[in-house]
């Protein structure tokens, strides 16, 4: 994937890509189970570069990246398992969050 991805590319490319499986898909909580693992992996890094643990190096920084798309590739399994448009949720997320939190944070001089 070389050029620019949309959310509905990138379901259809891991959707493409895992067909060739029997099981393309894990059962929902087996996929939450794959979801929460990969959430711990991003929080030991984030505790290693920004917490108490140390041993912050530059391997961290890449590493930080891979586990982030990490977790998008395993939301987005989750995603096309249950049949969920990502781009029609995201949407419908930022309409109530910028609605609900318009005042809620305090925001840049302008």
């Amino acid at each position: 994937m070389d050029k620019a991805c949309t959310l509905k590319a990138a379901q259809q490319t891991v959707d493409d890509w895992v067909q060739q499986f029997q099981k393309p898909y894990f059962d929902p909580l087996s996929c939450l189970a794959c979801l929460i693992e990969e959430v711990g992996e991003l929080a030991r890094i984030l505790n290693r570069l920004y917490g108490d643990k140390g041993a912050k190096t530059d391997e961290d920084l890449k590493n930080l990246e891979d586990e982030i798309g990490d977790l998008l590739f395993s939301i987005i399994c989750l995603a096309n398992r249950e049949n969920i448009d990502l781009e029609a949720a995201f949407r419908r997320n930022m309409d109530k969050n910028t609605n609900r939190d318009t005042d809620r944070f305090e925001k840049t001089a302008q």
